[in-house]
């Protein structure tokens, strides 16, 4: 399996390892497979037996056929072993019963699941890739000879930040760098971060919101002058946002999982269509569900749920992608994004054009819009379907989860719920239905706290993870019960135009 470029019909194929190195193919793309493995009904059946890691091993072969079985398992092994859940990743199936949630109970209708995938080391969804992308890449390092040192540059909007410094925190022949909005993530999601430790490790706030950093990265990638520095220090960029194809092939991996695990808990027949709701911003998680979809998982629609930066909603119905828009702070801020990287990856596989990818992408840099054709728009429509949720809809749905089925949802999992709600309603298709549930409610705790008509006035935000407790009867996760003693470690903030200046002077250290 090669790896190619959406922008470039002439760029020659990279193995995946080479690729994973890389983050960033050299004129601005993003690597792609040069195509998608399917799998047969009798190979998605064979995942039912096997423990998660095992899945994983089976599914990211089909995409690194560079690795060995013997490196894939070490890889798993080793990333996987950190979770709170010896299945690390489970179903919250909700009862018709209103009175609680029930998990993995059998023959109940209407099903919606709940694929939790915040029992990681960090308690968001991102470990399920970046437990295993360091992994990865020490291996790539060694398979292709690589003396550099490879300094991991991220932009965050919370969440990825934390999971890629726990990830490759003293990692051997590697450093991290991570930018964060200042002010634009929860105050746990900053301590979460701050207070890392590592000899490798490198956390800034920015002076703006994410696309500032995520600019700011891209930017630096693409700069010439600045890779001739870094050369001359013996290092190399890469990046542990899902721009690089090593932190997003591992988390098509949890919807196979999630199908799976409904036909062992007899709530579906296996060969039953499932719809898939993802909240959704930078559209890495919901593209993983599509390539599980092309590679023959039974998946009816997607389901793009945004919040009230709902550029996604506005792209998918009007076909226009325009971030030139008000941007606004919410509640579910890991969704506070007006550039969906990974929306390239996407246009790429269905138009198999990249002169065209890289002409919109080029308006999109210049002007900051672009608009697909309408038969473009026709062919994705049949696909997806999308929508978004207010800050108060999604108070209302956290509200009434915790009161009508005893189950506590974060922020972005009450916004997948309302828009998956309002796609029944429309379309009343009442296929079994998955919604990603992205992170502990914990990570989120004043706004979850509120949306329940609780008081926080004079509660710090470790106060509050003790009421949210008390409330739910549900563990802190250990994690964050330990930042309450953690030590500050990190204390940088810049602007944009300084970023380049501190990205050299970590490199030199």
């Amino acid at each position: 399996m090669k790896y190619i470029s959406t922008r470039s019909k002439n760029f020659e194929g990279l193995t995946s390892a080479e690729a994973i190195l890389k983050g960033l193919a050299p004129d601005g793309g993003l690597f792609v497979p040069e195509k998608i493995p399917y799998l047969s009904n009798k190979e998605i059946k064979n995942l039912i037996d096997k423990s998660y890691e095992k899945r994983a091993v089976d599914i990211l072969s089909r995409f690194l056929t560079d690795y060995t079985s013997d490196e894939l398992n070490e890889c798993a092994e080793l990333a996987y072993d950190w979770f709170d859940i010896h299945d690390r990743v489970r179903l919250a199936i909700m009862s018709d019963k209103p009175e609680k949630a029930k998990k993995i109970k059998a023959n109940q209708n209407n099903v919606t699941a709940f694929l939790e995938l915040w029992h990681g080391p960090t308690s968001a969804f991102k470990d399920m890739a970046l437990q295993i992308l360091p992994q990865l890449m020490r291996v790539a390092l060694k398979k292709t000879g690589e003396s550099h040192e490879i300094l991991i540059l991220v932009a965050t909007s919370g969440d990825t930040g934390k999971a890629a410094l726990a990830g490759f925190a003293d990692v051997p022949q590697t450093k991290i760098m991570v930018f964060y909005p200042d002010g634009g993530v929860s105050k746990i999601q900053r301590l979460q971060m701050v207070t890392q430790r590592g000899d490798n490790v490198n956390v800034t706030a920015l002076k703006g919101n994410f696309d500032d950093c995520q600019n700011g990265v891209k930017k630096i990638f693409s700069d010439p002058q600045i890779a001739e520095e870094l050369d001359k220090a013996n290092v190399k960029l890469s990046s542990a946002n899902s721009i690089n194809w090593g932190r997003l092939v591992p988390q098509i991996v949890y919807y196979f999982a999630a199908y799976v695990d409904l036909v062992i808990a007899k709530e579906i027949n296996f060969g039953d269509i499932v719809n898939v709701t993802v909240p959704t911003g930078n559209f890495g998680n919901i593209l993983a569900a599509y390539y599980a979809k092309k590679m023959g998982l039974p998946i009816g629609k997607l389901i793009c749920a945004s919040n009230i930066n709902n550029i996604l909603t506005d792209f998918f119905n009007t076909g226009v992608y325009d971030r030139n828009r008000s941007f606004f702070k919410t509640i579910s801020p890991s969704m506070d994004i007006l550039i969906s990287s990974n929306l390239e990856r996407l246009l790429y596989h269905e138009t198999n054009d990249p002169d065209y990818i890289k002409k919109i992408m080029d308006e999109l840099n210049t002007n900051g819009r672009y608009e697909i054709s309408s038969d473009l728009k026709k062919k994705l429509n049949k696909i997806f379907y999308a929508d978004y949720a207010g800050e108060e809809e999604a108070r209302s749905f956290i509200a009434t989860m915790l009161k009508d089925k005893n189950y506590l949802i974060d922020t972005h999992t009450a916004v997948a719920l309302a828009v998956a709600n309002k796609y029944v309603k429309t379309t009343k298709d009442s296929k079994p239905m998955i919604i990603a549930s992205t992170a502990s409610a914990f990570k989120f705790a004043p706004a979850v706290l509120t949306s329940i008509n609780e008081d926080i006035s004079n509660l710090d935000e470790f106060a509050q993870l003790n009421r949210l407790q008390a409330i739910s009867k549900i563990d802190i996760p250990r994690n964050l019960a330990s930042l309450k003693t953690a030590e500050v470690l990190h204390n940088d903030v810049c602007e944009s135009s300084e970023m380049a200046e501190k990205v050299l002077a970590f490199a030199k250290k």
